[in-house]
């Protein structure tokens, strides 16, 4: 029996890149658990399209952003103000990009400063 060659995982470091803000530049989906969270922390941002989802743990989720502008908790500074306030209030939408699932998230390649320079040298 053959084995077969496992694909390696691409691997993204994200304190590497430069410009860490550009995954920011559109929103994400989180869980509205998690979005409870920041709102009582008292966190400034906002939060649109709340919808049922089964795949988030409680069942629904909540967008940072409306439509594809920017995620509303990105600061003036490119810094995400929830991080700023505790890294374990930020999302694990936000923290395990740009992965989902354990692979690399369909947007990856657009929003991924890092991926998209490696693109650009091959």
């Amino acid at each position: 029996m053959k084995k077969r060659a496992s694909k390696s995982k691409e691997v993204v470091l994200c304190h590497e890149c430069r410009n860490q803000s550009d995954c920011c530049s559109v929103g994400a989906w989180i869980d509205l658990e998690e979005a409870k969270k920041i709102i009582a922390a008292g966190i400034k941002g906002d939060f649109f399209h709340l919808e049922k989802d089964p795949i988030f743990p409680s069942g629904y989720k909540v967008g940072t952003s409306f439509e594809d502008e920017r995620c509303s908790f990105l600061d003036s500074d490119g810094l995400c103000r929830v991080h700023k306030v505790s890294y374990e209030l930020k999302p694990v939408t936000c923290k395990e990009f740009p992965y989902q699932d354990n692979k690399l998230a369909p947007i990856a390649h657009s929003l991924c400063t890092i991926l998209k320079e490696k693109k650009k040298k091959r």
